[in-house]
């Protein structure tokens, strides 16, 4: 998974698989997701990614597998 973030734009775009996009869909105004043929998640846009996504601070975590 890749996160970019465009400043100019205030757009993130990000990119989960490197599937060709079959089709795209609008999620709501500033949320569009790319499909693949198969209906996988391959890419999702978020305009005025401050705003609609709290993307004034991103971070990242990967949690440790539990174990019992």
């Amino acid at each position: 998974m890749r996160v970019k973030y465009f400043s100019d734009t205030d757009t993130a775009h990000l990119e989960f698989l490197d599937n060709d996009v079959y089709e795209t869909r609008e999620i709501s105004e500033n949320i569009y997701v790319d499909l693949d043929q198969n209906g996988n998640l391959v890419n999702m846009t978020i305009e005025h990614a401050k705003a609609n996504a709290g993307l004034s601070e991103f971070s990242y975590q990967e949690m440790a597998t539990q174990t019992a």
